[in-house]
C-alpha cells in the first residue's frame, strides 16, 4: 500500500473504535516483566473466565508501562468509563476482578488510575500519572509503551506514528540532520556523542553504498531499558531507523539484538514484517525513491560485542573483537562500507524529534545534555521498573521521588552499569547528565542504575563487576585481558580477609593501568568500579583489609551469623527459607541457629523483620 493517509485514516478510526468500544477491552502488561510475574497465566485465565461467563469483551496485549514492581499490571475499560489499571494481579485474583468490574464497575480490588490524559478524578479514581513513581516523569521515547498493542502497527499509526518520517522526506536528507542537530540529541548508548556529528560522517563520505545498524546488545546486568522499549513500541526504533537511513542514504540496515530477547526479537520480527506489507520498508518507500531493507542479527550475548566495531565483526561473521580505530566505522565499517551505529533508544527517540522539531526536544532537559534519557531503575529501591526523566534530573529526585527511596539507608548508586562508578550519598544532589557525571568517576552508559543500602558491601560489589568484566574481555589486549584478572583475584582475596594494605596500592595501580591501556570502551571502563569504590568507600576496604571484617556482613569469610534471643518472635520466616534447615524452633519462641549447617547465604538475614540475626566479624589472626 503506498497510499499513507488512506493507512492513517483507518487507523485513526480503529484506535478511536477501540477507545470508545461498546464491549469492555482488557489489556494486560506482556513485557518480560510481566510475564515473568504470571501475566502469561493471566492472559489465559482472563480468556477462560470471559467464556464460563459468557462475558463479551476484547483482550489485548501490551508492553512494560513503567512499574515492574507493580506486575501483573491489567487495564479494564469498561464502556463509557477510561481505561483503569489495575496492579499485582495474579491470576488467583482474577475471579473476584473480572465478573464484578466487567458487569457493576465496582471491585474489592484498589485501581491504581485511570489512563485518561489529564489529572482530573474521573468515576471516583485518580489518574494514574500522579502515581509516585510516574508523576516525576516525562514521556518521550516511552510513550506508546503500555499504551498500544506492540504487534498492531495501527494503534501506532494512530498515535502519530510515521508523522516524522513523511515529514523527513520533506526536509530531504540534509534537512534531517540539520533538525537533529538543532535538538542537540546525544548518543544513548554510552560516551554521548552527538547523534548528527556522526550522522553527517557517514552522510558526507563518497562511497557507493552504506550502512545503518542498530545496537540492541544491551548486556549490562539490571539493564532492560532498550529490551522494554522494544517489547511496548518497536514500530518507534523502526522508523527511526527509516528516518536515519534516509538521512545517511543506507539502503541496508542491521538490528544486533542479543539471542536472550525471544519476545523482543519476535515483535520486532512481526513490526518488519507489516512495515514491508505497508511499503513502509523495502523498495521506493511510501513512493519516496527511497528504499530501505532491515535485518535481524541475533548475537550470542557477549558483551565486549556493545562495542561498535567488535558488534561489527560479529555481523561479518568474524569472531567479536574490537578493532583499532581510525578508521572509524562512519568512514570503513561493515565489509568496509560507511557504517552508522546508534543504539536503540537513540533511534527511537528520532521520529519525536523530527515529528515535533528540533528546538521543541532541545527545550527538554539540561543545555549541554538536551531531552529524557530513559534508565532501568533496580536494587534496593522501593519502587523497581523503568523510568524517562529529563536530563538533569537529580539522583536524590530519581532515588527517592521516583524510586520512593530505600528501606535501610542508603549507601550508594551505580551508574553505567559494570562499566559504570559506584556514587556515595555525597553525589545524590548531582544532575544526571552526561559530563556531571564522568566527573564524579562514572558514565552514563545505556542507562542501568543500581541502587544499593547499608547491607551491601563495596568491596564485594567492586568484585562482582570485576568478575563479570574479566570473563567478557575478549582478551585481545593485554591490559584487559590480564588486568582485569588481576584486579578481580585481588579482591577475591580482599573479601576472603588474606590481603595486607599492598594489595590496595596493587589494585589501584593495575586499574589505572588497564584504564590507560585498553583497546576499547570495554576495558577503558572497566575499572570504573574498582576506582569508585577506593575513592568513596576506603573504609570499607580498609575494615577488609586491616580489621579481617566486612561492615555489611556480606564476606562470607569474615561472617558468622546468629540470632539474637531478645528481638527473635518466633515468626519462622527464617525457618522457611534456610535452604539447609540451620535454623529451628517452635513458633512463637526464640530459634537456634547451626553454624555448623549454616552456608552464610543471607537469606535468613534479608528476611527478618526484627533485626534478630546479626552477621558477626570472625576474628582472623
Amino acid at each position: 500500500m503506498n497510499d499513507f493517509p488512506t493507512l492513517q485514516q483507518k487507523a485513526i478510526v480503529e484506535w478511536e473504535a477501540l477507545q470508545h468500544s461498546p464491549e469492555p477491552v482488557i489489556y494486560i502488561g506482556m513485557g518480560s516483566c510481566g510475564l515473568a510475574s504470571g501475566a502469561g497465566e493471566v492472559w489465559e485465565r482472563t480468556n477462560k473466565i470471559l467464556s464460563e461467563k459468557k462475558i463479551n469483551a476484547r483482550v489485548l496485549k501490551v508492553g512494560c508501562i513503567g512499574p515492574c514492581y507493580l506486575e501483573p499490571l491489567v487495564d479494564i475499560q469498561r464502556p463509557g468509563s477510561p481505561r483503569v489499571s489495575f496492579n499485582n494481579v495474579y491470576e488467583h485474583k482474577l475471579p473476584r476482578l473480572i465478573p464484578e468490574y466487567l458487569v457493576s464497575g465496582t471491585t474489592v480490588m484498589k485501581p491504581l488510575g485511570h489512563l485518561a490524559e489529564g489529572d482530573q478524578i474521573i468515576d471516583g479514581i485518580k489518574s494514574f500519572w500522579e502515581q509516585p513513581m510516574l508523576k516525576h516523569q516525562k514521556r518521550i521515547v516511552l510513550r506508546n509503551c503500555g499504551i498500544i498493542d506492540p504487534e498492531n502497527i495501527h494503534h501506532y499509526i494512530a498515535r502519530k506514528g510515521f508523522s516524522g518520517l513523511l515529514k523527513a522526506f520533506d526536509l530531504g536528507p540534509e534537512g534531517v540532520i540539520e533538525e537533529v542537530k538543532v535538538s542537540g540529541l546525544r548518543g544513548r548508548g554510552g560516551a554521548g556523542f552527538p547523534t548528527w556529528k556522526k550522522w553527517q560522517l557517514c552522510h558526507d563520505n563518497k562511497a557507493s553504498k552504506r550502512y545503518l545498524i542498530c545496537n540492541a546488545d544491551e548486556g549490562d546486568p539490571g539493564a532492560f531499558m532498550n529490551r522494554s522499549l522494544m517489547e511496548g513500541d518497536p514500530y518507534a526504533l523502526l522508523e527511526g531507523m527509516i528516518i536515519a537511513a534516509y538521512a545517511i542514504q543506507a539502503s541496508q540496515g542491521y538490528i544486533y539484538i542479543r539471542a536472550e530477547y525471544p519476545l523482543a526479537i519476535e515483535r520486532l520480527k512481526i513490526a518488519i514484517q507489516q512495515l514491508y506489507q505497508y511499503n513502509l520498508l523495502g523498495k521506493n518507500i511510501l513512493n519516496s525513491g527511497f528504499s530501505f531493507d532491515i535485518r535481524l542479527k541475533e548475537g550470542a550475548g557477549a558483551f565486549v560485542c556493545g562495542e561498535e566495531t567488535a558488534l561489527i565483526a560479529s555481523i561479518e561473521g568474524q569472531r567479536g573483537m574490537p578493532r583499532s580505530r581510525p578508521p572509524y566505522p562512519a568512514s570503513s565499517g561493515l565489509n568496509g562500507y560507511p557504517t552508522n551505529i546508534n543504539n536503540v533508544e537513540t533511534l527511537a527517540t528520532v521520529p519525536n524529534i523530527i515529528r515535533e522539531g528540533g528546538q521543541w526536544f532541545a527545550g527538554v532537559g539540561s543545555e549541554k545534555s538536551p531531552g529524557t534519557k530513559t534508565f532501568a531503575l533496580v536494587g534496593k529501591v522501593r519502587r523497581t521498573g523503568l523510568i524517562e526523566v529529563p536530563m538533569g534530573t537529580t539522583l536524590r529526585q530519581i532515588i527517592f521521588d521516583i524510586g520512593g527511596g530505600t528501606r535501610k539507608a542508603f549507601k550508594a548508586v551505580q551508574t553505567g552499569g559494570p562499566s559504570g562508578g559506584c556514587l556515595s550519598k555525597d553525589f545524590l544532589d548531582l544532575p544526571v547528565n552526561y559530563e556531571s557525571l564522568t566527573g564524579a568517576g562514572s558514565i552514563m552508559g545505556s542507562g542501568g542504575l543500581i541502587v544499593m543500602d547499608e547491607d551491601t558491601c563495596m568491596v564485594d560489589v567492586a568484585k562482582y563487576f570485576l568478575n563479570f568484566t574479566s570473563k567478557e574481555s575478549c582478551g585481545k589486549c593485554a591490559p584487559c585481558r590480564i588486568g582485569t584478572k588481576r584486579m578481580a583475584e585481588i579482591l577475591e582475596k580482599i573479601t576472603r580477609g588474606e590481603s595486607d594494605e599492598d594489595d590496595i596500592g596493587l589494585l589501584e595501580e593495575i586499574a589505572q593501568t588497564v584504564k590507560n591501556g585498553s583497546l576499547c570502551g570495554l576495558g577503558q571502563t572497566a575499572p570504573n568500579p574498582v576506582l569508585t569504590t577506593l575513592q568513596y568507600f576506603k573504609h570499607e576496604y580498609d575494615a577488609h583489609v586491616v580489621d579481617h571484617r566486612c561492615p555489611a556482613a556480606v564476606c562470607r569469610d569474615l561472617v558468622v551469623y546468629r540470632i539474637i534471643k531478645e528481638k527473635c518472635t518466633g515468626c519462622q520466616r527464617c525457618v522457611d527459607v534456610c535452604p539447609t534447615g540451620a535454623i529451628t524452633g517452635p513458633r512463637s519462641e526464640p530459634h537456634n541457629l547451626d553454624t555448623e549447617k549454616c552456608i552464610k547465604c543471607r537469606a535468613c538475614y534479608e528476611v527478618c523483620r526484627f533485626d534478630a540475626i546479626a552477621g558477626d566479624a570472625i576474628v582472623i589472626e
